[in-house]
């Protein structure tokens, strides 16, 4: 007989049931959608201000003095670029074929102590790889699931959380540079997020996070829910995991190249010497954006042709609400040109190769 998981809920699921929320089930999370309508809750990061519920995702806290030796060995950026408290870096987490195991954002707190953010559908292999890996160094590794994580993002998401804090801390917060951090109290503030906009993610305490929430949407912040969320990064080239790169590739076909950090030639991390190796054979694939220029939606898994006779996949695939275009991510050959057809139900339809980022900060990054 066998027994079905039981999802499970972050402690702002009765805001967002009380907001009208459709849930649905992602990572083993029952998690929200959208509110109503998909399209209006883009538009509102992108032009205002809105807030997800990435509770979801897993933070784990690591301690003790050989953890910058540990994270400099398991990752492919090199954590030892992080000088100053709370100041954040991007990596891919690989195996030793070189593929991505998992991608992260990780803070440096101090030289004994430092915060990584990973996501929570590769939770459990993550964990058991991280753990596997950590067993040959004196180092704590502590899952704080008693945070919650609220992200607010858009172009007025600053004014809107230094409106909720005291004078000092809200001068604090507005000089936040991007990829950096602080704590206030007991609340962890970061100037990260996922959209291409302005904004913070916000860990603080499950049984703070209701009322953080219900503040927010009082002073004009909006819930948003993962549909959203989803166009916003794909808009701006964010990468997901599981769609645009996984355990067989690599990040040098996957846009990821500038997160592996080489130049210490003593630093022997996880999945070096099979990025060395591919990257001496020869890269053979390319990760491009793509802009349809005939009339249809791209998708995810739909293939490309190029004008030298190469194959390539949509690895990310939607209507940009922003743009007004179909619009996508793909992994292509590396001799590809400007232009490609794309299979769209048996047709074979033009889409332009254009930079990754489609969308930052409202504006689009297309070339007229």
């Amino acid at each position: 007989m066998t027994t079905t998981k039981q999802s499970q809920r972050t402690a702002l699921y009765d805001n967002h049931l009380k907001a009208n929320a459709k849930i649905v089930d992602f990572a083993g999370w029952e998690m929200p959608i959208h509110y109503g309508s998909q399209l209006d809750e883009h538009h509102q990061v992108r032009k205002d201000v809105g807030m997800f519920d990435i509770s979801h995702m897993v933070t784990l806290d690591l301690t003790g003095e050989e953890v910058k030796p540990f994270l400099r060995h398991l990752l492919a950026n090199d954590v030892n670029k992080l000088k100053d408290s709370g100041k954040a870096l991007y990596s891919c987490m690989l195996d030793e074929t070189g593929g991505i195991i998992d991608d992260l954002i990780v803070y440096y707190m101090d030289d004994t102590f430092y915060r990584m953010v990973i996501n929570a559908a590769t939770r459990e292999e993550d964990l058991k790889w991280i753990n596997t890996q950590v067993k040959s160094f004196a180092v704590d590794i502590n899952e704080r699931d008693d945070l919650a994580m609220i992200a607010v993002q858009g172009p007025n998401a600053c004014d809107k959380v230094t409106a909720l804090l005291p004078p000092e801390a809200a001068v604090l917060i507005s000089a936040l540079k991007p990829f950096n951090a602080c704590t206030i109290g007991n609340t962890f503030f970061a100037r990260t997020g996922y959209t291409g906009e302005d904004g913070f993610e916000i860990m603080l305490p499950n049984n703070e996070a209701s009322d953080l929430w219900d503040a927010l949407i009082n002073i004009g912040v909006k819930p948003i829910g993962l549909g959203a969320r989803d166009t916003l990064r794909l808009e701006a080239g964010m990468n997901l995991y599981g769609t645009d790169m996984d355990k067989s590739t690599s990040p040098l076909v996957s846009g990821l190249s500038w997160t592996v950090d080489l130049k210490d030639t003593d630093r022997n991390f996880i999945g070096r010497t099979a990025l060395e190796t591919e990257k001496a054979a020869g890269i053979q694939h390319r990760f491009v954006g793509l802009v349809l220029k005939d009339k249809g939606i791209l998708r995810n898994h739909q293939k490309i042709v190029t004008d030298q006779g190469g194959e390539g996949e949509i690895t990310s695939g939607s209507f940009s609400p922003t743009l007004k275009q179909s619009i996508a991510l793909a992994r292509v050959p590396h001799d590809i040109g400007t232009q490609c057809k794309v299979r769209i139900r048996n047709k074979m339809l033009t889409a332009d190769v254009v930079k990754t980022v489609f969308v930052r900060n409202g504006q689009s990054c297309l070339e007229n």
